[in-house]
Order: C-alpha cells, then sequence, then structure tokens
C-alpha cells in the first residue's frame, strides 16, 4: 500500500469505529476474507472468523438499540469508553508495519478522530431524541450505518477521494460539536428547572391537611 492509501485507512477506520465500531470491523474482516481488500498484515485479525462473528452478533444488538429513542443516547454513552480506544487501537494496526512512534502518532490522531465523530454522533442523536416521534432516529441511525461501509468502501479503494470527503468532515465537525455543546447544556438546564420546579411545588393532599388543621385551630379558638 502507497502512502496515500495508508493514511486514508488509518483515519478511516479511526472516523468510522467513532460511529459504529461494530459496523466498522465487520466490515474490514468481510472486505479482507473475500479478497475484496488487501490489509496490513497487523490488521488482518479482523479478518479472524471469531472476530467476525462477535463484531457482527454485536452490531445486530446495535442496530436494535440504536433506533429505540433514549436507548440510543443510553448505549452511546456507554460506548464511549469503547469506540474511542478502539478507534485508537485499529488507527496504530493499520499504519502497518512502522517504528512505535509512527504507531503511537497514529492511535493518538486516531483516537482523536474517533472522538469527534463519536461525540458529533452522541450530541446529534441526544437532540434528536427531544422529538417524539421514533422515525428521525430510525433515519439517522441508517444513514449513519450507510455512511461508515461507503467510508471504509472508499478508503480503500478511493483513498484520494475519502481523503477529500474526510476533510470536509472534520470541518464540519469542528464548526458543530461547540454548537451541539451548548444546544445540551441548554437542554440540561432547562430540564434542571422543571424538576426543580416540580420538586418545589407542595403536594396537593399536603395543602388539604395544612388548610383542614388551619380551620380546626381557628374553630377552638372561637370555642374560647
Amino acid at each position: 500500500m502507497d502512502a496515500v492509501s495508508v493514511i486514508a485507512l488509518t483515519m478511516g477506520v479511526a472516523w468510522a469505529s467513532g460511529i459504529n465500531l461494530y459496523a466498522t470491523i465487520f466490515m474490514l474482516g468481510l472486505m479482507g476474507i473475500t479478497g475484496h481488500a488487501v490489509l496490513p498484515e497487523e490488521l488482518a485479525f479482523v479478518s479472524d472468523p471469531v472476530v467476525m462473528f462477535a463484531a457482527g452478533f454485536m452490531y445486530c444488538v446495535e442496530f436494535f438499540a440504536d433506533k429505540i429513542p433514549g436507548v440510543d443516547s443510553g448505549w452511546d454513552s456507554l460506548h464511549t469508553f469503547i469506540r474511542i480506544p478502539a478507534g485508537a487501537l485499529l488507527a496504530a494496526s493499520a499504519v502497518g508495519d512502522v517504528s512505535p512512534a509512527m504507531e503511537l502518532s497514529a492511535a493518538l490522531l486516531g483516537g482523536t478522530l474517533a472522538a469527534g465523530s463519536h461525540f458529533t454522533k452522541a450530541g446529534s442523536r441526544l437532540l434528536i431524541n427531544t422529538s417524539p416521534e421514533p422515525f428521525s432516529n430510525w433515519t439517522a441511525s441508517v444513514s449513519e450505518d450507510v455512511l461508515v461501509i461507503a467510508g471504509l468502501w472508499a478508503a480503500l479503494h478511493y483513498p484520494w477521494l475519502f481523503l477529500a470527503f474526510l476533510c470536509l468532515i472534520v470541518i464540519l465537525m469542528i464548526w458543530l460539536l461547540p454548537r451541539l455543546w451548548r444546544l445540551i447544556k441548554a437542554l440540561f438546564a432547562k430540564l434542571a428547572n422543571l424538576f426543580r420546579k416540580q420538586s418545589n411545588k407542595t403536594p396537593p393532599d399536603e395543602i388539604t391537611l395544612t388548610e383542614n388543621k388551619s380551620a380546626e385551630i381557628s374553630e377552638d379558638q372561637e370555642r374560647r
């Protein structure tokens, strides 16, 4: 593989892992085992049947969890600790047989890119979940899966095209992430105010009990 192909594959697996790790591993393994892609020897483990079975099974679980409002955000929160390290590991493996310094650099860049794509996805899903209908979740989930598969295919077969696409994606993430963060903060602030108002309300039974007690005291005073 030439330098451009290695860079495209390294950054491609990291970016895709932040969106859907299991689809990434299964797709890479499938293309490697069927001969549709030549993977570096250090990344050949994804074509192992055991790895492919585990990735395929977890992808099936994620396929359904990712389409249920609320469950998808919980799933994304849990995978903050899975997708980012896995993206760094896959990037370090995809760079091939190089010096430890190059592997570490690939892991750092890959982990950062995986974190960016993961938090963009998780933040977008959290905002989508404010809508009561489930169709937007389904559309977003299917679109993400198609994007991952198409992106990996382009990274392996059309590296220059993928790198141009990735540059646009990175610019979009840099522009979008601060705005997503501000929107999410505003959303949580509204929810906190709502719960605070609910907790400050006196229960109706307690109000009735207080009124009855006040009435009894007034009657006792009048009798005296």
